[in-house]
């Protein structure tokens, strides 16, 4: 089993969840932070039955000091190999009804945390000369849609960030990655978006694998983690085999 830990902040229901259990699988000691800490409690007990370890913590990621609190108890555990970026912010908002408030939330969790992040996850590799640093995308890291204006702008500066932190630390041993989610996952919250769209008939006309399973998904982590580095990706779009794109 290894000596390392994995720090999964934006540690959800469902794709972080399961980069989580993915990770616990392979002997990490997982470090799962979201802002409601009582939620992560049946992860954490479904990683502990299987013989793993789970630290689950609260934490604002848009807060500095919370952020390098979390990191450092996660390199205290053990050193720290791994940090994933995995917090949304997708709402939808006509321009006129795009607050300052919405605008600026959107902002500090999709963009600005994953920020502070990756600064504190690489000032604990570097010394090393190596570990992962991922950053969950979107669509709306690639294209603005109608109605996403902050959610696109958050999910393109996250982008920036990272495609910035993979140039200067890449040389330095560290993989950084943009992995862009191009569909739905599958959830009760995409599911409840489909059958309000289309009724009962739509959901029970999905086909095998049209949406993404976290499963599936957290799957794409692992590989990227354990890569050579003579041949690291640094952006990789996910999308199921029927998806239009």
């Amino acid at each position: 089993m290894p000596d390392a830990s994995v720090a999964v902040i934006g540690a959800g229901d469902y794709i972080g969840a399961a980069i989580c259990q993915r990770f616990a699988r392979e002997g990490y000691i997982v470090f799962a932070g979201r802002r409601d800490v009582a939620r992560l409690a049946p992860l954490k007990d479904a990683i502990c039955a299987k013989g793993g370890r789970c630290e689950a913590l609260a934490l604002d990621a848009r807060k500095e000091d919370e952020v390098c609190a979390f990191l450092a108890a996660a390199e205290a555990a053990a050193p720290l190999a791994a940090c994933i970026f995995n917090i949304g912010g997708n709402v939808r908002f006509a321009l006129g009804q795009t607050s300052e408030r919405v605008f600026r939330k959107v902002w500090e969790m999709g963009c600005y945390a994953g920020f502070l992040s990756g600064r504190e996850a690489a000032k604990w590799m570097r010394p090393r000369g190596r570990g992962s640093i991922f950053f969950t995308g979107a669509t709306a890291s690639l294209r603005g849609q109608s109605g996403y204006v902050a959610f696109a702008a958050a999910k393109f500066g996250l982008r920036g960030v990272a495609q910035a932190m993979a140039r200067e630390l890449g040389p330095e041993g560290i993989h950084v990655a943009h992995l862009v989610i191009d569909a739905g996952v599958d959830t009760a919250f995409v599911r409840e978006r489909i059958r309000m769209r289309g009724g009962d008939e739509a959901v029970a006309g999905l086909k095998p694998d049209q949406l993404m399973r976290p499963e599936a998904i957290a799957e794409v982590y692992w590989q990227l983690h354990t890569q050579p580095r003579d041949a690291w990706t640094f952006e990789l779009d996910l999308r199921p085999y029927m998806e239009p794109w």
